[in-house]
C-alpha cells in the first residue's frame, strides 16, 4: 500500500491528520522525508553555543542549517534559546536559518538581540516577510524596516542601556511603510528614533505595549498620535506610566477601535475618562485592574459601549454582585462572552452565576477559570439559562465536581471547546463520557492522566483536538538536536530544566499549519 500512494498524495494526508501527527514519521524514512515536506512550521529551542574560540558559532549555525534544509516548504519559523540573550549572540545562527527558507513569511527569533548589520543583510533575501518578531538593543534604529517591502507585522523586544545620542532619525524616508500590526515591549520615556515609527505608520491596525514607561522622546510623543487614528486593536500590558495617557490619546484621535484590553497599568479616573470621552464603539473589553476597576466603570460601560459582546475580567476585587448584575441587564442582548477570572465575587454573592445566566441567555463563551471555591450548585444554576454555550473554561476551577460535568453534558449540547485543567474533582470517567455523548465537541484541555483507552478512542474517531501533553513528553517525541549529533535527549532536557526549571514550555517543537 505504501507503493501505491505518491509522495504529494502521502503529503496531503499527512496534513490532514489530527494532532499530534508525529508518530507518522516513525514509520519509515519515506515517510519521516514526507513528514518534514508536509511541514509549513517549525520552533526549535537552541542550546547555549560552544565558545567562538572553539568555532562554537560556525558548529551551531551549520547543525541548525542542516536541520532546517529537510523542512524544504517552511513558510514560518521560530528561534528561541536556553541561555540568557546577555550572554551570547546568535546572529550567524539566525543567518543560516533564513538563508535555509527562500520562502519564509513569518519569523520569530528571541535568542539574543539582532544587530542592524544583520537585519540590513536579512533584507535582501526576505522579500515575501510578512511577519517579524524580534529582539533589539538600544540606541534604537529602525532604517532596516522599510528594506522588508511585504512586512505588515512587526514585534520589538528593546533591551540595553539608554543612549543620550544617536545618529539616526529617519527623516528621509518618504513612502509609508505598510505596517498594520506593531507590538513595542521595553519602551521609554528617553527613547529617540521612536517618533519616526509612529510618523510612518498609517495603516496601523493592532498595536500592542508590553512594559513600556513611555512612548519616547519628547518628539515621539508628540508623533504618537498620528498612528492611533485607524486602530481597531489595542493591548497595554504593564504600562502603568502611560496607561492614562494612551487611553486619553485613544479617546480624543481613535474612531474604529473595537477591542481594548489593559493588564496591570492605569488608574480609576483614567479609565472612567477614556470610558466617559471614546469615540470608538468598542465590541470587546479585556481589564485585569484587580484595584482600579469598579462598579462606576461597569456603569459608564453600559453606557457607553452598548455594542459590547465580550467583557472579561481578571481579579475584579472591587467590583460587586450589584454592580453585574445591572450591567449584565443593560447589555443582555448583545454580550456573548464573559469572562470572571480569579473574581472572589463568583464565590462570594451566592446567587450571582443564576442571575447572569437569567439575563445573558444568549452568551455562547463563558470562563470562570480560577475561581477555586466555585462549586457544582453555582456553575449548573447558570449554565441551565445558557444553553448556547459553545466554549466554556473552568481549568483551575477545584471545588467542581462530576455533577458539573453531568449537568454540561445535559445542557450544553452545542459545546464545541471545553478546558477543566486542574479540576481535580472531575474524573476520569466523566471525562470519558464528555467526549462520547457531546456530538459538537471539537476541543478538550484535560490532564493525560483523565485520558482513559475508550476517551482516546472518542477523540480519535472524531478528531477531537486534546492539549494536554506535559513538556517532558513533547520532548520523548521532538528530538531533532539530538538527530543532527548536537546534543542527546538527556542533555537538552538538562538545559531545558536548567534555564527554564519545571515551567519549559517544549526543548524542541515542530507543528504543521493549514
Amino acid at each position: 500500500m505504501d507503493s501505491v500512494l505518491c509522495d504529494e498524495l502521502m503529503i496531503e494526508i499527512f496534513n490532514r491528520l489530527p494532532p499530534p501527527s508525529s508518530a507518522v514519521s516513525l514509520v519509515s524514512k519515506r515517510w519521516l522525508r514526507l513528514f518534514r515536506h508536509s511541514k509549513t512550521t517549525l520552533s526549535l529551542l537552541l542550546p547555549p553555543p560552544p565558545p567562538p574560540h572553539d568555532g562554537g558559532d560556525n558548529h551551531l549555525s551549520l547543525c541548525v542549517s542542516s536541520l532546517i534544509s529537510q523542512y524544504p516548504f517552511l513558510s514560518s519559523l521560530s528561534l528561541s534559546s536556553t541561555s540568557a540573550p546577555s550572554t551570547a549572540t546568535f546572529d550567524p545562527v539566525l543567518i543560516a536559518a533564513a538563508l535555509s527558507c527562500p520562502n519564509l513569511k513569518h519569523l520569530r527569533f528571541s535568542a539574543s538581540p539582532v544587530s542592524l548589520s544583520s537585519l540590513l543583510f536579512l533584507s535582501s533575501f526576505f522579500s515575501h516577510l510578512i511577519s517579524l518578531t524580534i529582539p533589539v538593543s538600544r540606541p534604537l534604529n529602525f532604517s532596516w524596516v522599510p528594506q522588508f517591502p511585504a512586512l505588515k507585522e512587526l514585534s520589538v523586544v528593546i533591551s540595553g542601556e539608554l543612549a543620550g545620542t544617536q545618529n539616526w532619525v529617519g527623516d528621509n524616508f518618504e513612502n509609508k511603510l505598510k505596517l498594520e500590526f506593531l507590538s513595542v515591549s521595553g519602551l521609554s520615556w528617553g527613547d529617540l528614533g521612536m517618533g519616526w515609527l509612529w510618523r510612518n505608520c498609517p495603516k496601523l491596525k493592532k498595536l500592542h505595549l508590553r512594559s513600556c514607561e513611555g512612548v519616547g522622546d519628547g518628539g515621539s510623543y508628540s508623533s504618537f498620535s498620528l498612528c492611533l487614528k485607524g486602530l481597531t486593536e489595542v493591548e497595554l500590558r504593564s504600562c502603568r506610566t502611560i496607561s492614562d495617557m494612551v487611553l486619553l490619546k485613544l479617546a480624543e484621535n481613535s474612531t474604529q477601535l473595537n477591542t481594548l484590553l489593559v493588564y496591570d497599568g492605569g488608574s480609576k479616573d483614567g479609565l472612567l475618562q477614556f470610558i466617559n470621552n471614546s469615540q470608538s464603539n468598542l465590541k470587546t473589553l479585556d481589564l485585569r485592574l484587580p484595584l482600579d476597576l469598579n462598579n462606576d466603570h461597569l456603569s459608564a460601560m453600559a453606557e457607553s459601549f452598548g455594542s459590547l459582546t465580550s467583557l472579561r475580567l481578571q481579579s475584579c476585587c472591587l467590583v460587586t454582585g450589584d454592580g453585574l448584575k445591572t450591567f449584565s441587564q443593560s447589555l443582555s442582548n448583545n454580550l456573548e462572552e464573559l469572562a470572571l477570572i480569579n473574581c472572589d465575587i463568583v464565590e462570594r454573592v451566592p446567587g450571582l452565576l443564576a442571575t447572569l445566566g437569567q439575563n445573558l441567555k444568549g452568551l455562547k463563551r463563558l470562563d470562570l477559570s480560577h475561581n477555586e471555591t466555585l462549586i457544582d450548585k453555582e456553575l449548573v444554576s447558570m449554565l441551565v439559562s445558557c444553553e448556547g454555550i459553545v466554549e466554556l473554561r473552568l481549568r483551575g476551577c477545584k471545588g467542581l465536581t462530576n455533577m458539573a460535568m453531568a449537568a454540561v453534558i445535559r445542557v450544553c449540547r452545542n459545546l464545541e471547546s471545553v478546558d477543566v485543567v486542574q479540576c481535580g474533582g472531575i474524573g476520569e470517567r466523566w471525562v470519558e463520557i464528555l467526549v462520547s455523548n457531546l456530538k459538537k465537541l471539537k476541543r478538550v484541555k484535560v490532564e493525560e492522566s483523565k485520558l482513559s483507552d475508550v476517551a482516546r478512542n472518542w477523540v480519535s474517531k472524531r478528531m477531537i483536538q486534546t492539549k494536554n501533553k506535559t513538556p517532558w513528553e513533547e520532548l520523548k517525541k521532538y528530538n531533532m538536536l539530538a538527530e543532527i549529533g548536537f546534543k542527546t535527549v538527556k542533555d537538552i532536557k538538562n538545559d531545558a530544566k536548567e534555564a527554564y526549571g519545571q515551567t519549559l514550555t517544549m526543548a524542541v517543537v515542530a507543528n504543521s499549519t493549514t
